[in-house]
């Protein structure tokens, strides 16, 4: 690396606009076995064609910006839990110098099955996926009638005292009959339920325009009922957290089409094919994967990095029905 390189990497990863990025998302599979009607609402189209990371690849990936200040990695799909190889992805990255947290997002289906052994691997963070607690809507949505079985999961990670969120994506269909019952579900649980704004892609733009719904609904009904926001920390991510005195448990908001949501990323993303997205908005990406070999200097990698750092954007296109080339999460990683 140059010395102005090793500068800027002493200085952590900062873009043009000031923000610190202290926080990876790394996809390691694109496969998913759940069919969400927003996703893939046909299943998973297998590529044979497709190559992704290893286990090795990734310890060196995480190496490498960890070594530029990144302190959180969280794996993510796809599924990742189709990989077997997954303990020893978390493992890779919770034993990486300078790695605090290792998060992943899972759809929950071998949850009650392998917590135990991802909490051993080094795992810290889950986050489980589960867009309505009715069995039908949920059945509908996903392909898949496993409510019952995630939600156990769910509780044994609670009594592993892994720090677990729930994530739901606001749609029309499901916001008001949805959101009781998840409030009941929070009152003696110490966890978050996230509602996430429905985001448009390439290939979900029919069940975007009839499932949209702005955040701004639920924090009407959660101020209507005695909810109250958090103060937002520098740390925090897009979430909006808030709090009810007589819940053990919280809700939380992502609102991508709100103004301005984009001032405070602090997030790289890296595909399972090891491109570097700097927005998951945006396109094509910066390849890594030849800087990944075992023979190749890590300094290379981190130079990569940095090089690419300042081309990321102020903010995405979403308000104006541009996803760039986003086909669908799975695809990147969400």
């Amino acid at each position: 690396m140059s010395p102005d390189g090793a500068e800027r990497g002493r200085a952590g990863l900062t873009d043009s606009f000031g923000r610190r990025f202290r926080y990876l998302r790394l996809s390691i599979t694109e496969v998913c076995n759940f069919r969400c009607l927003y996703c893939l609402p046909d299943g998973y189209a297998r590529d044979p064609e497709a190559r992704f990371l290893s286990v090795a690849e990734v310890r060196r990936l995480v190496a490498g910006f960890a070594a530029l200040g990144v302190t959180k990695v969280r794996l993510t799909g796809g599924e990742p839990s189709v990989r077997p190889d997954l303990p020893a992805m978390i493992a890779g990255a919770a034993n990486t110098p300078g790695v605090s947290r290792v998060a992943m997002t899972t759809n929950g289906w071998k949850l009650t099955e392998r917590i135990g052994a991802w909490r051993d691997a080094g795992l810290t963070h889950l986050n489980v996926s589960v867009d309505s607690l009715d069995p039908h809507a949920f059945a509908r949505l996903t392909g898949h009638d496993r409510l019952a079985d995630i939600l156990s999961g769910i509780d044994q990670a609670i009594a592993l005292d892994a720090a677990v969120k729930v994530n739901a994506v606001l749609m029309r269909d499901t916001f008001e009959a949805g959101i009781g019952p998840f409030a009941a579900w929070l009152r003696d649980r110490p966890t978050t339920v996230r509602f996430i704004e429905l985001m448009r892609t390439l290939d979900n733009v029919d069940v975007f325009e009839r499932q949209h719904l702005g955040g701004a609904v639920v924090g009407r009904w959660l101020a209507e009922r005695g909810w109250t926001p958090l103060p937002r920390r520098p740390e925090d991510g897009p979430a909006v957290e808030y709090a009810h005195p007589d819940y053990r448990g919280r809700f939380g908001l992502i609102s991508p089409y709100a103004a301005h949501f984009c001032d405070g990323c602090n997030r790289l993303r890296v595909t399972a094919r090891g491109r570097l997205r700097l927005c998951l908005f945006g396109e094509g990406g910066v390849d890594l994967r030849d800087l990944l070999g075992e023979e190749v200097d890590p300094g290379r990698l981190e130079a990569r990095i940095l090089e690419a750092l300042p081309t990321k954007a102020r903010g995405h296109g979403l308000m104006l029905a541009q996803s760039g080339d986003l086909r669908r999460m799975a695809d990147v990683g969400g």
